[in-house]
């Protein structure tokens, strides 16, 4: 039922994180900010592909 996603930074494209997400509940693409390591900030981070 839930499906594994890859949260990836908005700026430098770089996945950091991975979440789990009910596609039949939440049919959208899932963004939040979160801290990328790379561009040392918060950023905000949508969902990809794994």
């Amino acid at each position: 039922m839930r499906d594994l996603i890859a949260l990836a930074c908005d700026t430098c494209k770089r996945r950091n994180y991975t979440s789990t997400k009910n596609k039949k509940k939440q049919t959208e693409k899932f963004a939040i900010k979160k801290f990328c390591p790379r561009c040392r900030v918060h950023t905000l981070h949508r969902e990809s592909k794994v």
